[in-house]
């Protein structure tokens, strides 16, 4: 398989070190607005793969980088802005696509918390028969969150549930980063996207609707000595995602951040430092959202310099195989000291990364094969559970209410 992969940042990088171990890997190229970034990242995988300087709003020259190197499939692992001009190159280009986070959404312009205006992923799903027609898969939310949390409710409504109640994504972590008051282990202007939109949950009696940010707060009780987080809801593709493909009564995302972190989203939002529409600062044209992000740590460098686990994990409830009442947690939980070790990437981002790798693997094997825009949930959970285990990166499950987590 030969790949284009845009975005060099953490994320980009731990993917190229993660793919460099894989067989079916033939060619890498890696393209990032900072040809420099973009060779580093290339380096990570080795010799054969190459760097070039590739701006990821221009989807012409996207398109044309494709066809002249005959790619087969565009990895995105820029940001979410940067989605459909590469999700367009791709398909203009006849090439297979996969994504980690989906096309943005626009809240409704009269009711924001409670009816959704344009939602995650619309414009994508809007070009599906497009794809179609082309005979190419456009594989999207294939990250961790959403990613790997879908493959585990399509694996759940296979393996273990005869019905199920809700689908709730449950993620939490309790990573301290040394030396900082505020440091996110993930791409800020991602965070702040997500965090501050209003969030989206869905019932089926009710469609998709939405509520206050930071709405719905619980303690959830995470495995592996991370211990209870409180979390709230989020705006996230899982909800606009798993009831596509698995059938439930409801679906809800739910994010550990803590009081402290919650409070500085605000006053950004209060200040207006969550704005990505340009403002004029002394005769120079910026983005609010991309100062604070230029003014924090890249979360990539952040690993020497971080302790404690990250949990990934999808929590669901319902009548089991048995016909009895049934929950369970699936979940994939990485210890920062093993990622830097054994990959020299942070927790978050390497748990991100690897879950495309595996998918592409799957992809150029043959065992998961589509047309169309297509979520995780579209495929067998169980191939992808197995060759994440290979990989080094086991999953785990916790049955019932406070039962203790096993690997």
């Amino acid at each position: 398989m030969k790949i284009l992969l845009v975005g060099a940042g953490g994320v980009g990088t731990a993917f190229a070190k993660i793919a460099a171990r894989r067989e079916f890997v033939d060619a890498l190229v890696v393209g990032d607005i900072d040809e420099r970034r973009a060779s580093a990242a290339a380096a990570a995988f080795g010799p054969t793969a190459r760097g070039v300087a590739l701006d990821a709003s221009d989807a012409g020259a996207v398109q044309a980088l494709l066809e002249a190197e005959g790619l087969d499939v565009l990895m995105n692992a820029a940001d979410p802005r940067f989605v459909m001009p590469l999700f367009d190159a791709a398909l203009a280009a006849g090439c297979h696509y996969v994504d980690m986070a989906m096309s943005l959404s626009k809240p409704h312009p009269d009711a924001p918390y409670e009816q959704t205006g344009v939602k995650l992923g619309d414009d994508q799903f809007a070009k599906a028969a497009e794809w179609e027609a082309r005979g190419r898969l456009a594989l999207v939310g294939m990250g961790v969150e959403p990613g790997l949390s879908d493959v585990f409710a399509r694996y759940a409504a296979d393996n273990l549930f005869e019905s199920i109640d809700e689908v709730g994504i449950r993620d939490g972590a309790n990573l301290v980063v040394a030396g900082y008051d505020f440091a996110p282990s993930f791409s800020i202007w991602t965070t702040i996207e997500e965090c501050l939109n209003p969030p989206v949950v869905w019932e089926a009696d009710r469609g998709w609707f939405t509520t206050e940010p930071f709405s719905g707060a619980e303690v959830f009780e995470f495995p592996e000595g991370i211990g209870p987080v409180e979390c709230v809801n989020v705006e996230h593709e899982e909800v606009l995602l798993v009831p596509r493909w698995v059938e439930c009564r409801r679906a809800t995302f739910k994010y550990g951040l803590g009081d402290e972190f919650i409070n500085v989203l605000k006053v950004l939002h209060q200040l207006g430092l969550d704005r990505t529409d340009p403002v004029s600062v002394r005769g120079t044209s910026v983005s609010p959202r991309d100062v604070v992000a230029a003014c924090l740590p890249d979360p990539a460098t952040l690993g020497d310099k971080m302790t404690g686990k990250t949990c990934a994990g999808t929590w669901v409830t319902g009548t089991g195989k048995d016909g009895s009442p049934f929950e369970t947690y699936l979940f994939h939980v990485v210890d920062n000291e093993w990622s830097m070790a054994e990959y020299g990437s942070q927790a978050v981002v390497w748990q991100t990364a690897v879950n495309p790798v595996v998918a592409l693997e799957l992809v150029a094997n043959g065992t998961w094969s589509g047309a169309g825009v297509l979520g995780p949930e579209a495929f067998d959970a169980v191939p992808f559970l197995d060759l994440l285990t290979e990989y080094g990166s086991p999953c785990g499950r916790r049955d019932g209410p406070g039962t203790p987590a096993s690997s």
